[in-house]
């Protein structure tokens, strides 16, 4: 391949001497930055979510926590997120993302800090709230302005980078526990306190972080998005077309469900629900449904889920920009069905293919989920874009939740098998949606109206 072709053979436009799409921009330090700023907010999202499960379970005794406080402290933020992802995608799009992505990280360390302070349940649960609504923001903007500044033949690779992020940043929650164990009389305090320090390590990068060029000249300043394109990717490089929005009347999620989008509205909040109620479900009480299906050494067994999932998101990152995305994620679909349906059909397999099967199954869902950082945001327009992926995270939020209240119930009272038929149906219901509605995105330009 030569250096004027993309990655799948057919050649830049404007390659050579003359001016460049800002679409078909090179990749330039500045986009390295992007993506630090991005994955280091994405690394502290999955942190803070992580580090309240060991937390609570040295700091009970302190707080005197029950087992509904249990519940709530553990849902707060997850219910937190459902709010901040659905506020923020409108004001987003309506305000630009530069507001929000350059201190929001600010506002988290700000509410972690906090925490190592609280003696009781209470105070405790509204800062998780808040912390919840603060990552519902993160959700939203780190997606969007990282998708509008990357190069579309990098893009599935760089956005991809933020699942792997997530991911590790939520194993290192857990890693970071264990070593704080120990910590002073009472270590709850030092973990709750240890999620501050990811987001204002990052924190340089965001608050100098420039506005969107598409969303400047989606608005009407042209001549904003200029002078940045000008100054982070050089003079060849040209700003993204100046064709601004019309008002959405009605609000844009009105929009989002009008003849016009509703089926890529359709296919975002399902195939993101549809993936993340087995993700969650089943990660979260692995070792529970394993013992569940007489598989000795359950913990094992979770730890080998566990190690399948940061792999399969790296395993997505070198496949995504290599293959269409409406394959990807119909096959994604099929193929962790499929490992489920082994449960369904078969009768006592053997505890080694168990975990096999297992291992599938959250390496797919977590090479899947690359495409919820990926194709989410390519469905939409720039001036929607916020709005739809915000749409797309509450309803993911609903599904999370609820999946992960009901699984040991259905598991107590029905069964693992039953439990884990309940999500291979879900997946299949994902596929249909995607294999009926989805759109092929991975060339959509973005710097054009509408994607053209």
């Amino acid at each position: 391949m030569t250096g004027a072709e993309r990655g799948d053979g057919a050649p830049l436009e404007g390659a050579g001497t003359g001016p460049v799409a800002y679409d078909d921009a090179p990749l330039r330090p500045f986009h390295l930055r992007v993506a630090a700023a991005s994955t280091g907010g994405v690394f502290s999202d999955g942190f803070g979510l992580g580090i309240i499960g060991t937390a609570l379970s040295l700091g009970a005794p302190q707080l005197a926590l029950t087992p509904r406080w249990f519940g709530l402290l553990g849902g707060a933020s997850l219910a937190g997120l459902f709010l901040g992802a659905l506020a923020t995608g409108p004001a987003a799009d309506q305000f630009g993302r530069r507001p929000i992505y350059a201190y929001n990280m600010a506002l988290l360390a700000s509410l972690s800090i906090l925490q190592f302070f609280v003696d009781s349940a209470g105070p405790l649960f509204a800062l998780r709230l808040l912390i919840g609504f603060v990552l519902g923001t993160d959700y939203v903007v780190s997606k969007a302005l990282l998708t509008e500044f990357t190069p579309r033949r990098s893009r599935g690779r760089i956005l991809s980078l933020l699942s792997v992020a997530w991911a590790a940043g939520y194993t290192c929650a857990y890693a970071t526990g264990f070593a704080l164990a120990h910590v002073g009389a009472e270590p709850w305090r030092w973990m709750l306190l240890a999620s501050a320090a990811p987001c204002l390590l990052i924190l340089p990068l965001r608050i100098t972080m420039p506005e969107s060029p598409l969303w400047l000249s989606d608005h009407g300043h042209l001549e904003r998005a200029a002078q940045v394109v000008r100054q982070r990717f050089g003079a060849r490089v040209m700003p993204p077309h100046g064709a601004r929005s019309a008002p959405r009347e009605g609000g844009r999620w009105r929009v989002l469900v009008s003849p016009q989008w509703r089926r890529r509205t359709l296919v975002g909040c399902t195939f993101f629900t549809c993936l993340v109620i087995p993700y969650f479900a089943v990660g979260t009480f692995v070792a529970r449904v394993l013992e569940a299906l007489h598989v000795q050494g359950g913990a094992v067994g979770g730890l080998i889920y566990n190690a399948s999932l940061l792999g399969g998101a790296v395993a997505g990152l070198v496949v995504i920009d290599r293959m269409p995305r409406r394959s990807f994620l119909t096959g994604s679909f099929t193929l962790a069905a499929a490992s489920l349906m082994a449960f369904v059909v078969w009768n006592d397999l053997p505890p080694a293919v168990i975990i096999v099967l297992f291992a599938i199954l959250a390496g797919v869902l977590s090479a899947a989920s690359d495409l919820v950082y990926v194709y989410l945001p390519e469905l939409f327009p720039t001036d929607l874009r916020a709005s739809g992926i915000g749409l797309a995270v509450a309803a993911s939020r609903i599904g999370s939740a609820v999946s992960t209240f009901l699984l040991p119930i259905v598991v107590d009272d029905f069964g693992a098998r039953a439990a884990l038929g309940a999500c291979m149906a879900v997946l299949v219901l994902g596929g249909l949606v995607c294999q009926l509605w989805a759109p092929e995105t991975r060339h959509v330009r973005l710097d054009v109206p509408d994607g053209g």
